[in-house]
């Protein structure tokens, strides 16, 4: 039986009404929100932004009933998209159980439609003679699906077919979620209760209103009544999310999948989490701005993270944390990694284990790569997170000041005899009494002067070298250096931005929250010290007095760091958001001038260029190096090949 619409070749869209989203609430409404000074210009203020109904908690991710799905199927010349074209297209628009809109139209795909397909679906080469090829259907279509998650029984077929249509046609194909309704059947559905998931054998069981009869639009219809029935049936697996749902319908671990309900206790909000193990040790700590959610998945298929697998298999319980907001999540996640150093963990676990480089305190001090400064030591760089960059920054130095290279402690009055970089010109050779304490230690001050204040002196010669040696054609070579440079520019930025906030005594930050409110952070000396919200209608400056009566107070000296390096930066980063206001201020808060603000142009080109070079980059890929082991005089290689000891091997390094 023929759909309605078939005998107009144009494309059918039928819209369903339905009920307006209701406006925002009246202006009076929102009186008393907390008070602040005005919003800088162009920064949208929080009161004006949409208010939403507050969740239950069982409230995951995008509800299935806020969802709108588009339900497609497709008739189309043959089984592949390389040798077959589309020659009608279905679709059903619903949302919460209500028909949205329909769309139908018969597709002619400029080739003639074999027999066995005419006799399946009842639509012949006469019937396509007049309608609109793909190219002129497809804007309509994706028009009518935009901003919608597709479903479709069998998905590969029917997407596959679109995609390839779309490619032909030079049409962008949108970046759509999809359902696949015979998957789902198959996750849900036992053999007692259906012998196979096909359409026509799921639409009576599911007492479909539209029977499936190869016809587009009616198989769409039949589809419909099959998804809402499924999701029927995702209740009792407590699914109630299109992210949930997406899990559902991959291949997910029965044993993990078992381990749901270690989600069960934990808590809307943001946060941090603990997975502990089977002696309560912290296997995994995270954070999240809705822990439950975020806990929640570690037990679908969306988790592919062999490491992740591997912890959940351990997992005995889950530890939540509520939090006043995301800063002080982040804060709390990497002050309980570093405490516990949970072995599933790979970053933040051990900052004690970061590297300085500074000057030693000699006569004729020289840079030296430390693992601890002590406060008032002088001038250093950092931290830097690993050996090689260190390294870097010190090579950089060296290339531009001709600073002393050698360990060993020199006397005022012994001297020795120069090395070979002496004799290069990049040593001024104190240790042979070449060079006089005072003509050194206008060397050493041009260092102390950069990484304190101003770094033009130490990077301005490196500068004019790289474009030296790039004009020699030595491409590879300038590349290195420029990159050393970058490394000494931003561990300058680094240390400098980390003063200026360890300088302050007190500061207090406000970001909106979203619904009227402001959430506030008490720093202290560059340690988040307390945190909260002042929600819509309450003073903020009588909630502001609240925390810091009961905020901690750091230990330490004045002007000294009193967090971790990334907990300092973390707050950095939180303040220069765009919307951040400024509350309170006690001292003075100041960046270096000129510091390394000059040169941000340069870092930017820097990370670009990195970037294209390598995409794919990650220092923690193995990568493999020639290692050629030493043979001992007198013994060939087939020697060594005897003792079980190849010659040269490859070994790998993390």
């Amino acid at each position: 039986m023929a759909s309605p619409g078939l005998s107009d070749p144009r494309p059918s869209v039928r819209p369903v009404p339905f009920l307006p989203v209701p406006s925002s609430p009246p202006a009076a409404s929102r009186a008393g929100s907390a008070e602040l000074p005005p919003l800088p210009a162009g920064t949208a203020s929080p009161d004006r932004v949409l208010q939403f109904v507050q969740g239950t908690i069982d409230d995951l991710g995008t509800l299935l009933a806020d969802v709108t799905f588009v339900v497609v199927d497709l008739e189309t010349t043959g089984g592949s998209p390389k040798d077959s074209a589309i020659t009608e297209i279905g679709a059903v628009k619903v949302r919460a159980g209500e028909v949205l809109g329909e769309f139908q139209t018969l597709v002619d795909p400029g080739r003639e439609i074999p027999p066995y397909i005419s006799v399946l679906t009842g639509i012949t080469s006469m019937m396509v003679a007049a309608a609109p090829r793909i190219e002129s259907v497809l804007p309509a279509f994706l028009e009518f699906a935009r901003g919608t998650v597709l479903v479709a029984h069998n998905a590969p077929f029917d997407l596959g077919f679109l995609r390839a249509a779309c490619e032909g046609s030079g049409i962008a194909w949108p970046a759509f979620a999809s359902v696949d309704t015979a998957v789902l059947a198959r996750r849900l559905l036992t053999r007692d209760e259906v012998p196979n998931c096909k359409l026509g054998t799921l639409a009576p069981f599911f007492s479909t209103s539209t029977q499936p009869c190869h016809r587009a639009l009616d198989d769409a219809r039949a589809t419909v009544d099959v998804l809402h029935g499924l999701f029927e049936r995702l209740g009792p697996l407590g699914v109630t999310s299109l992210e949930e749902l997406t899990g559902l319908t991959r291949n997910v671990d029965p044993q993990r999948r078992r381990k749901r309900h270690l989600a069960e206790s934990v808590p809307h909000g943001p946060g941090v989490y603990v997975f502990r193990g089977p002696r309560d040790e912290p296997l995994y700590v995270g954070t999240s701005a809705d822990l439950r959610t975020r806990v929640r998945s570690y037990f679908t298929a969306g988790e592919q993270r062999s490491r992740m697998t591997e912890m959940v298999a351990l997992a005995q319980r889950v530890e939540a944390l509520l939090c006043a907001h995301d800063l002080e999540a982040a804060v709390r996640e990497l002050r309980l990694i570093a405490e516990h150093k949970p072995r599933y963990n790979r970053r933040s676990r051990f900052p004690e284990r970061a590297l300085w480089v500074r000057l030693t305190d000699e006569p004729f001090p020289r840079l030296s790569v430390v693992r601890r400064v002590r406060p008032g030591a002088g001038s250093f760089l950092g931290p830097f997170p690993d050996r090689r960059a260190a390294d870097a920054a010190v090579a950089a130095v060296h290339e531009s000041l001709p600073l002393r290279q050698c360990t060993r402690r020199l006397s005022p009055t012994v001297f020795g005899t120069a090395c070979a970089l002496a004799d290069m010109g990049r040593c001024g050779a104190p240790c042979t009494g070449a060079q006089s304490r005072e003509e050194y230690a206008s060397v050493a001050a041009v260092f102390r002067t950069a990484v304190e204040c101003d770094p033009r002196d130490l990077v301005a010669p490196l500068l004019v070298r790289v474009e030296r040696v790039a004009g020699e054609g030595r491409y590879e070579d300038a590349a290195v250096l420029r990159d050393r440079i970058a490394v000494l520019l931003r561990a300058v930025r680094r240390r400098q931005r980390l003063e200026s906030l360890a300088a302050v005594p007190e500061l207090v930050l406000a970001r909106p929250d979203g619904s009227g409110g402001w959430k506030l952070s008490v720093v202290r000396r560059g340690r988040l010290v307390a945190a909260g919200v002042a929600v819509r209608g309450r003073s903020v400056r009588g909630h502001l007095a609240d925390l810091r009566a009961t905020a901690e107070t750091p230990l330490g000296p004045e002007g000294e760091l009193a967090a971790s390096v990334d907990e300092t930066e973390l707050v950095l980063r939180w303040m220069e958001k765009p919307g951040t206001r400024l509350v309170d201020l006690t001292g003075t808060l100041a960046s270096r001038t000129p510091g390394t603000g000059d040169y941000s142009e340069f870092l930017a080109l820097v990370e670009a260029g990195r970037t294209e070079r390598d995409p794919f980059a990650d220092t923690r890929a193995l990568g493999t190096t020639s290692r050629p082991d030493r043979i001992a005089p007198g013994r060939s290689p087939r020697d060594a090949e005897r003792r079980g000891r190849a010659p040269a091997r490859l070994a790998s390094r993390t």
